[in-house]
């Protein structure tokens, strides 16, 4: 059943439940990454299509962002307090930032905050706990996936970019690389980047360009996030080595698509965020209102490799909006 077809057949059951559900009416509270980081678009495209399934319920959906990276983990702790203090009854939220993140959670918890865990989590199961259910990837074995690919395609130093250092997702995303590649004979270099960079295309290029000038031994590049695979992309092309160097990163965008149709990127990671953002928020509105629950703990979206060989679907879901 196609996406559309789909969401009108969920609209359409719960518009039937409207007026047994008014009494309930999740309010709820859905934290997500900057605004400026274009991998959001999908999870909010998730939360916009899941809040139109809430509404229909009576409920209500919160949708809050951190500005930028420079000051993760206290705005995230800012935009939890802000929900506690907004009376939600749930929070849905990636555990990005643990040592932050899990004490402010836990007082959200004490006041009878039901939390929500997605894109990611700690690793830790008594700390990830705290959260209902998780929808998301298992970063380890992404990166796992990800590094055993560029080394069976022949990479054998691969550089991995780290956008935002210290993000529990994007280290523990590099580590698996790193085992994956060590596994298939190949080696892996890190490459952590003032979060200020981020959003700073021509930094970003610049940095990774000065990389593979001083180390011509560098076969392949590994970027963590599509926004920073175009400034690879960039990179890659200054430095005059697209003859000699593959790129692969984790998420997908339509320059990345556009880049692996016509060759000049080998492979993406996909996590389907949309999927994470719909089903925690659907979830935990469904578990405030009805007590639902989904006995499968993980659900896991990915990962999944997208190249030349399956293009054409991935394609699709990026021009619509949902991969």
């Amino acid at each position: 059943m196609k996406l559309k077809a789909l969401t009108k057949v969920m609209l359409a059951t719960a518009a039937l439940s409207l007026a047994a559900a008014q009494s309930h009416a999740a309010n709820i509270a859905v934290i997500s990454g900057s605004a400026q980081d274009a991998f959001f678009n999908a999870i909010k495209k998730g939360v916009d299509d899941a809040t139109m399934v809430v509404k229909a319920h009576g409920g209500s959906v919160s949708y809050m962002t951190v500005p930028n990276y420079d000051n993760f983990g206290p705005d995230l702790v800012g935009l939890i307090n802000t929900a506690i203090s907004q009376n939600v009854q749930g929070i849905a939220i990636p555990v990005w930032v643990p040592e932050a993140q899990i004490p402010a959670l836990q007082e959200a918890a004490k006041k009878g905050i039901k939390i929500m865990l997605y894109n990611t989590r700690t690793g830790d199961k008594s700390q990830d706990a705290i959260g209902l259910n998780y929808f998301g990837t298992d970063e380890a074995v992404a990166g796992n996936a990800g590094g055993a690919y560029l080394a069976k395609q022949g990479a054998k130093k691969i550089l991995c970019v780290i956008h935002v250092p210290g993000a529990v997702n994007l280290e523990t995303r590099c580590k698996g690389v790193t085992d994956g590649a060590k596994a298939g004979g190949a080696e892996v270099e890190p490459l952590r980047l003032p979060s200020s960079v981020q959003s700073d295309m021509a930094g970003t290029a610049e940095a990774i360009k000065a990389e593979l000038l001083k180390d011509p031994s560098i076969d392949a590049v590994m970027t963590l996030g599509a926004q920073t695979a175009d400034a690879a992309a960039m990179g890659i092309q200054q430095a005059g080595v697209g003859d000699k160097v593959k790129l692969g990163t984790f998420d997908m965008s339509a320059s990345v698509l556009d880049r692996i149709k016509n060759g000049q990127q080998l492979m993406a990671i996909d996590q389907q965020p949309y999927l994470q953002s719909f089903l925690a928020t659907t979830t935990l509105a469904a578990n405030i209102d009805y007590g639902l629950e989904i006995p499968t703990n993980p659900v896991l979206t990915g990962p999944a490799i997208v190249d030349s060989s399956n293009i054409g679907a991935a394609l699709n879901g990026v021009q619509n909006g949902v991969r």
